[in-house]
């Protein structure tokens, strides 16, 4: 843990940025949504026999009386997943009454058979509301973890039981909200494009270079109308991050009219309304876990190509994608891409991004898929904070910097791999976020390449800078 202590290493300036965070009041996390049934029943399940309402902003449950085993009879949260994990603190707490006195069980537990359980015990409910806090150490190390009530097997008939406040957190002093000190690192992703070719050619005598330099460095995975559910696909990824206690760095890439001035990358949902319910399911697939996003690179830079209504549409789903992440992620710095130092004067970028919902996201990102070199990407970005009304920070996309930009984007041949996923070093981050060795589209020396797809022969120039 406490890899930002690990990472101080670019400069004074950055070392003044992190000691307040460190030395700040810290806060717990917490791991449940709609513990205050401000959106009704939305997250939480019961057994078909004990059926829920809210009541008055309480969670109510109707227990059916005749039931064996205390299971038998059951309400809790296990959608979206949560994570524990070994040796960690954490507080279970909540507000409960009852319309008759009954003992019942609260377990925090894993959601496969046998169900192990770190936290399981029995607490009494009566007619007068009580608090209940059970604070307790993990013992198990799961990504599928689940919180019940288990309200059957008792005598007495039926009866009702209402909750309120219902709060699980993870005390073990992380700072609220900060996903880079809830981690102990960048996630390496195992299936990346890059480490899936070498996995699947092993033989290859560009492989050994290809694994030691691109595959087992942390990348972001992009995400777009290719991947299937969403939701399944988002929570799978960010739920492998999270159970090895690693920042993942995911990208959403799925606006209508994605590059409307015909360049490579085109694409995106059909039409704003599924946008809408793409990008919530997204946001709400990573719920509380911690995680990194970028939205949307390129969205801000094409507007020549766009009309006033065209923009006004884009400017309308940036911003609703910005809330979903501020709404269902509260662990999750959301970024709106700024598009790069050669495309869009750092005056008319602040314009759009402020367009776009800046406001309501953790800060925005630069530089994504092309070439321009860290110090000339962070001038940029200082220009763009200068033009803002309220200062945001920045991270910057260095997986193809290593050698700057020659004036292409799309394939250019000598470029090379810049820094590896890291805090500060003059942005907040700088991250790959372009997967290196995957095209930009069919151009340039990867002529016959379609975008997205991984090439060895582009991954080793990267390597090599040629």
């Amino acid at each position: 843990m406490r890899w930002i202590l690990r990472g101080l290493v670019a400069s004074a300036l950055t070392l003044a940025a992190v000691i307040p965070a460190i030395q700040g009041a810290v806060a717990a996390t917490e791991l449940l949504q709609n513990g205050g049934f401000s959106s009704g029943t939305t997250s939480w399940w019961s057994t078909g026999n004990t059926p829920l309402s809210v009541d008055a902003g309480r969670l109510k449950a109707a227990v059916p009386g005749g039931t064996a085993n205390k299971w038998d009879a059951m309400l809790g949260q296990k959608t979206p997943a949560f994570a524990i994990h070994q040796g960690r603190q954490y507080t279970l707490s909540f507000d409960a009454s009852a319309s008759a006195s009954r003992q019942v069980r609260t377990t925090v537990q894993q959601n496969t058979d046998p169900y192990p359980a770190t936290l399981d015990t029995l607490f009494t409910v009566d007619t007068t509301t009580r608090h209940f806090s059970f604070p307790f150490t993990g013992s198990l190390e799961t990504a599928n973890a689940e919180l019940t009530f288990q309200l059957g097997g008792l005598a007495g008939g039926a009866f009702t039981v209402w909750f309120d406040n219902v709060s699980l957190t993870d005390s073990t002093g992380t700072a609220a909200g900060d996903p880079t000190q809830m981690t102990s690192g960048f996630y390496v992703d195992p299936n990346s494009n890059p480490a899936t070719w070498v996995q699947n050619n092993p033989s290859d005598g560009r492989a050994a270079a290809i694994q030691s330099s691109i595959a087992t460095k942390p990348m972001a995975r992009w995400f777009g109308n290719w991947s299937g559910d969403i939701g399944a696909a988002v929570g799978g990824f960010v739920g492998a991050a999270d159970a090895a206690d690693k920042l993942p760095v995911l990208v959403a890439y799925n606006i209508p009219g994605r590059d409307a001035c015909g360049g490579h990358s085109g694409g995106g949902a059909g039409s704003p309304a599924a946008y809408r319910t793409w990008i919530q399911s997204f946001a709400s697939a990573i719920g509380a876990r911690p995680a990194i996003v970028v939205i949307e690179p390129d969205s801000l830079g094409d507007f020549n190509c766009m009309s006033q209504a065209q923009i006004d549409e884009r400017n309308g789903m940036l911003s609703y994608a910005v809330q979903q992440f501020k709404n269902s992620a509260p662990n999750t710095w959301a970024y709106l891409d700024g598009g790069n130092a050669g495309w869009v004067a750092a005056n008319v970028m602040a314009q759009r991004l402020t367009g776009a919902g800046l406001a309501d996201a953790h800060g925005f990102s630069l530089n994504v898929s092309n070439y321009y070199t860290t110090a000339e990407t962070v001038a940029y970005g200082n220009s763009v904070q200068g033009n803002l009304a309220a200062s945001k920070p920045f991270v910057v996309d260095t997986s193809r910097n290593g050698n700057g930009a020659n004036g292409e984007w799309c394939n250019p041949p000598g470029r090379k791999l810049g820094a590896t996923s890291q805090l500060g070093g003059g942005p907040e981050m700088q991250l790959w976020i372009k997967v290196p060795g995957d095209s930009d589209g069919s151009c340039g020396i990867g002529a016959g390449i379609p975008a997205g797809t991984f090439s060895p022969d582009l991954a080793t120039r990267l390597i090599n800078g040629n």
